[in-house]
């Protein structure tokens, strides 16, 4: 038998196969390098575009900045120069003040001058007029006055009471006595029956009324000491005493009506009593 041996054919000239594998590779990372450098120029192109907006919006800032600034310089010019005219202002106005203020106390210092000049003038004036001529002339007028005044006592239509004073018989001729000056006269009206009041130094109790006869009674307290009157009739004086006086108390009614009855007190004036008792 003839032995078959395999025969082994030797290629010359092949290629290894990792040659293949790095040229693969190589082209793998090309390929990657090629998309990375693609990517990054459209990723620097966008920042680029990004970077030319911002300055233009920069840009069209520092334009509305600017314009702001420049009107801003313009509106404080303005304001710089109407303080300016308001300054001026103010200091005219302090000025005129000034001079208005020493007019004011110029015209005041004249005119009190000129018045306490006529308050001399006057008082001289009245001074010398003060003469002896002038004294005895008044004189003479209150002689007159004193004889009016006499006069009037004559003309009043008045009854004179047993004590020489005047019975007035209403409110008119009370104030005309009073008028006189010699007494104090108290006027008042008692219209409750039974009741204390009041009527100058005395207290006065009315007692009861007659209407139809015009009589009245009352009880009066002077000093403490109870006076009774009855059925007195109006116009009718009471005369009273009080201690350490001389001239008397003078009660007087004028008008009686339903329980009701309206009158005065007539009181010698203080000081005047002792010399009222030593003309009686």
């Amino acid at each position: 038998m003839i032995d078959e041996q395999p025969v082994v054919v030797a290629q010359e000239g092949a290629a290894p196969r990792w040659v293949s594998l790095v040229v693969v590779v190589l082209a793998i990372v090309s390929l990657a390098a090629l998309g990375v450098g693609w990517a990054a120029s459209n990723r620097a192109n966008a920042l680029q575009q990004a970077l030319a907006a911002q300055t233009r919006q920069v840009s069209q800032n520092d334009d509305v900045t600017n314009q702001r600034l420049a009107k801003a310089e313009d509106t404080n010019a303005q304001l710089q120069g109407e303080l300016s005219v308001v300054t001026d202002k103010m200091k005219l106005t302090e000025s005129e003040l000034g001079r208005a203020r020493m007019q004011t106390k110029k015209i005041k210092d004249e005119d009190a001058q000129q018045l306490n000049d006529l308050t001399n003038n006057v008082n001289g004036q009245l001074a010398a007029k003060a003469s002896v001529d002038d004294v005895n002339k008044l004189g003479t007028d209150v002689t007159g006055v004193k004889t009016d005044l006499d006069a009037t006592k004559d003309s009043l239509n008045m009854t004179r009471g047993e004590f020489g004073t005047l019975i007035a018989k209403n409110h008119d001729e009370v104030e005309e006595l009073r008028r006189l000056g010699e007494r104090d006269y108290y006027e008042f009206t008692i219209d409750k029956k039974n009741t204390r009041e009041k009527v100058g130094s005395l207290m006065v109790e009315l007692r009861g009324v007659n209407s139809k006869k015009s009589q009245y009674s009352v009880s009066i307290f002077v000093d403490d000491q109870l006076h009774e009157k009855k059925n007195l009739s109006a116009n009718e004086p009471l005369y009273f005493f009080q201690n350490g006086s001389r001239a008397p108390l003078e009660f007087v009614v004028n008008a009686i009506g339903k329980d009701k009855i309206v009158g005065y007190l007539s009181v010698p004036k203080a000081g005047g009593a002792h010399a009222q008792a030593a003309g009686n």
